[in-house]
């Protein structure tokens, strides 16, 4: 998932969904000028590969959906640990520059 993350196309795309979900290659092609339809597809696969992007047929058209979930994982497991060890450490500063004046 990172090595899919890592890539500024791909997050844009990512960004775009975010943004409204259920597009086609098409309007996410549109975002992206400066690249192939090809391009854009084999950006598209890396993300679904990753779980970061779902699809569903609708008639002709594949629609791609933002699957959140495991961005949420990494959040849960990565970061928040560090943002409460750095509250923490905050909280006691305050604590202590509150109990000296």
């Amino acid at each position: 998932m990172f090595r899919a993350l890592a890539d500024p196309t791909r997050r844009l795309l990512l960004d775009r969904l975010f943004e409204r979900d259920g597009r086609t290659l098409g309007e996410l092609e549109a975002e992206v000028p400066e690249l192939t339809r090809f391009g854009v597809m084999k950006h598209l696969g890396v993300l679904e590969q990753a779980g970061l992007v779902a699809t569903r047929k609708d008639g002709r058209r594949k629609l791609h959906y933002l699957n959140p979930v495991p961005i949420r994982l990494i959040s849960d497991r990565w970061i928040d640990k560090y943002r409460a060890r750095t509250l923490d450490v905050l909280m006691d500063l305050r604590d202590r520059l509150e109990g000296t004046t």
